[in-house]
């Protein structure tokens, strides 16, 4: 017979991780278990057109054997205005420079501000502080909530505005791959064992769920691997 889990989590060790079934979502979650902390991923189903990245989140949760894996519904086709959410083209075949030098149409309004917002309420609920989130503020397409200074904001925000925060429980957003490089990123993900083929990156995906190979997303992690002097296990399903 299996062990039974512990009935209430001990609050230091439980942590609340966002998972979006990409790369750096997964590579956080591999490191947010490997500094010791009790999982709980939370997901968000919020109208994307790359909806099969939700398959990868409940693939990579399973694998990972999270103690509980929330899928929230937050409609955000009702707003749009994003490539992701409303009938708006991808962009394609973009260079690095041109990625960053505008805010992409990719970006979602607010949308990391919303997440974290639904991630802390569970983590509030939950008893947990601590709040793991995969931004990533050097190779990234140009969203404003990626930046240090956003998660920096968030976290008073959280520890003004929340229950715990104003009891003397202060909440604690990691960001590990803030800093890191696509390579950097990927490295760390492979020496801590993940299995980048469950995971799903593409921002405008075939039919039948495969990358498109040039969105700036897919372009990105592409460049990752390559830095990584690794190879990617999605590439060989992927369109030549």
């Amino acid at each position: 017979m299996a062990p039974e889990l512990e009935a209430t989590p001990k609050t230091d060790a439980a942590a609340v991780v966002l998972l979006s079934g990409g790369l750096d979502s997964t590579t956080t979650l591999a490191m947010a278990r490997a500094d010791g902390y009790e999982l709980f991923a939370i997901s968000f189903n919020y109208g994307q057109r790359h909806l099969v990245e939700l398959e990868a989140a409940r693939r990579v949760a399973a694998a990972f054997r999270v103690r509980e894996h929330l899928i929230v519904d937050v409609d955000l086709r009702k707003i749009g205005a994003s490539a992701l959410t409303a009938d708006l083209d991808v962009p394609k075949g973009r260079s690095l420079e041109e990625m960053t030098h505008h805010i992409p149409v990719t970006y979602v309004p607010a949308r990391n501000t919303v997440f974290l917002a639904l991630a802390l309420a569970w983590a509030e609920a939950l008893g947990a502080r601590h709040i793991f989130i995969g931004v990533n503020a050097l190779d990234y397409s140009g969203y404003p909530d990626c930046r240090p200074e956003f998660i920096q904001a968030f976290t008073h925000m959280a520890n003004l505005g929340t229950k715990a925060g104003v009891e003397g429980r202060p909440f604690h957003i990691h960001t590990p791959l803030v800093s890191m490089t696509k390579g950097e990123i990927i490295r760390t993900g492979l020496h801590l064992g993940v299995d980048y083929s469950l995971t799903h990156s593409c921002y405008d995906p075939q039919p039948d769920g495969r990358p498109c190979g040039a969105c700036d997303s897919c372009l990105l992690r592409r460049k990752g691997f390559q830095e990584a002097g690794a190879i990617d296990p999605l590439e060989q399903i992927a369109d030549p």
